[in-house]
């Protein structure tokens, strides 16, 4: 039994996000069969999509940020000509937005308009998990009023959190979350963009990235660079490649960033093989890859559009290789052949391994993950059983710190509360350093125990299960949930330290403060 036991709690913690409460009965279900348990949820077809009535899509939400913008734009204009009014006689001809039909806005300053001026709210100081009010994820369109625009961006955000949080709490292991959870964090964006980029924080995963999780490495890769938030987050709408008509004729030229984090976060890694050669060349390659605007000129807006005025012209070379057709095919071969490259593989497998492993995971595991992706070119779910029927992955100790994110729907799962208050969470993880969809930078939130294992940080986390302690601890005896989550697993420490604590409230919180609890 004690061996199954710790599998059992492998299964859970390692490869999910632990037990649920209740009547679910999951620690008895992983023990059984604890290999079976983990891979149940692959086996699901669409198992990872996230289809929520209300949630609307990349190309809705921005059309619905341009109609704002250009509808704040034109009461503008009408309120700064009505205050200077031309004097009698002098015929002043109208400012050239008020002439026709206005030309198409700035994504720039779209971004700009929307993103919000006053600093974030602080985070509740209850930030626990305790039902309160119920959502509407169906937003209202946009109106004029900038307190009614920032409402939509927060409502679309806090929307799509909410259903993203209830997935996780509810999901049978959590390992198909997991995967997305990963996955996002490698391709991630960020709300902290602005106000376009906020309302496409979740679109971005539930179109990027969920459909590919089970799927092929290259379709993700092809996915994300393709997708509005991403060109946004990484300022490709900005570039013209220096020999293109737009270029010659803004006398601007090429921003790089998307290129560089193809190569250095997306595929290949630091020290893959790149030089900054390549990092031009595919910035010139990619020159043109966009999205539509308001006025929907080059397409539907909102979507991704490719803008040959904005192309730069000819052949390219890339890790040695020339790339002579033009258009997007050009920049889709390129993706093709780096998401086949020996580097790529080894890169996303020693990544893969060290985030649900360890922080140094076994070469022989990395190893054969790298020979699973190459194989079978690049399909993830092939690389997702491998993890799963390694023996490493289970017989490596649980030393890895569970993240903020983590830890809060583990909570969650454990006290039975199935969100429907996702600020609660959301103040949480602004509070523990890892907001939702919010990294400071493209690499994404680290994934080593260093992160999260500074003392500050689990102070911070000791705080937080003292205020979800005391406010779920009535009615919940802490020896059942810790039977329910570790069973014969937890140390004779843990359970002293939870039978001895002087009220429910504090036992409570020190099983979530637990090593059996904190670590996966």
């Amino acid at each position: 039994m004690a061996r199954d036991s710790q599998a059992a709690l492998v299964a859970l913690n390692r490869f999910g996000f632990g037990a649920r409460g209740g009547a679910s009965g999951d620690f008895l279900n992983a023990a059984s069969d604890p290999r079976g348990f983990v891979k149940a949820e692959l086996s699901r077809p669409n198992g990872a999509l996230l289809e929520v009535p209300g949630l609307q899509s990349t190309s809705a939400l921005g059309k619905a940020a341009f109609d704002y913008q250009f509808e704040v734009q034109r009461a503008r204009d009408a309120a700064a000509k009505s205050a200077t009014p031309p004097a009698a006689g002098e015929g002043a001809s109208p400012p050239p937005e008020a002439k026709g039909q206005r030309r198409n806005l700035s994504l720039n300053s779209i971004a700009m308009e929307m993103a919000p001026k006053e600093p974030p709210a602080k985070p509740p100081d209850n930030a626990t998990m305790a039902p309160a009010e119920t959502m509407q994820p169906n937003a209202p369109k946009p109106a004029p009023p900038r307190s009614a625009e920032l409402n939509i961006i927060q409502k679309t955000f806090r929307a799509e959190a909410l259903a993203r949080l209830q997935r996780a709490v509810i999901a049978d292991g959590g390992f198909a979350e997991r995967l997305v959870v990963f996955w996002s964090n490698h391709f991630c964006s960020s709300a902290a963009k602005g106000g376009l980029a906020q309302m496409w924080a979740g679109s971005f995963e539930r179109e990027a990235i969920r459909p590919h999780v089970l799927g092929r490495f290259a379709d993700m890769l092809k996915a994300v660079e393709q997708h509005p938030a991403m060109l946004f987050f990484l300022d490709n709408q900005q570039s013209l490649g220096p020999d293109s008509r737009a270029g010659r004729n803004r006398n601007r030229g090429l921003n790089e960033n998307l290129a560089r984090e193809i190569l250095e976060l997306h595929t290949l890694g630091v020290g893959g093989g790149y030089s900054q050669d390549d990092v031009t060349a595919l910035a010139n390659i990619i020159t043109g890859w966009t999205f539509a605007g308001r006025l929907g000129q080059l397409g539907v807006p909102g979507t991704f559009v490719f803008n040959a005025n904005a192309h730069q012209p000819g052949a390219q070379r890339v890790m040695g290789k020339i790339y002579d057709a033009e258009g997007v095919a050009q920049g889709e071969a390129v993706l093709r052949d780096i998401a086949r490259h020996p580097s790529t593989a080894k890169f996303i497998a020693g990544k893969f391994a060290r985030h649900f492993v360890s922080d140094d995971p076994p070469p022989a595991l990395v190893a054969r993950l790298s020979d699973v992706f190459t194989r079978t070119d690049g399909d993830l779910k092939a690389l997702a059983l491998a993890l799963v029927d390694s023996d490493e992955a289970w017989q490596e100790p649980l030393s890895k710190i569970r993240s903020p994110y983590e830890f809060l729907i583990a909570a969650g799962r454990l006290l039975a509360q199935i969100p429907n208050n996702p600020n609660l969470y959301l103040g949480g993880l602004r509070t523990l350093g890892q907001p939702l969809w919010s990294p400071s930078g493209p690499n994404g939130f680290a994934d080593t125990n260093a992160a999260w294992l500074a003392p500050e940080g689990m102070k911070l986390r000791l705080d937080i299960s003292t205020q979800i302690a005391s406010r779920l601890a009535e009615g919940i005896d802490p020896r059942d949930l810790l039977e329910l989550s570790a069973a014969d697993t937890a140390s004779m420490e843990t359970r002293r330290t939870v039978e001895r604590a002087e009220s429910r409230q504090q036992a409570l919180a020190l099983l979530l403060m637990s090593p059996e609890f904190q670590r996966r």
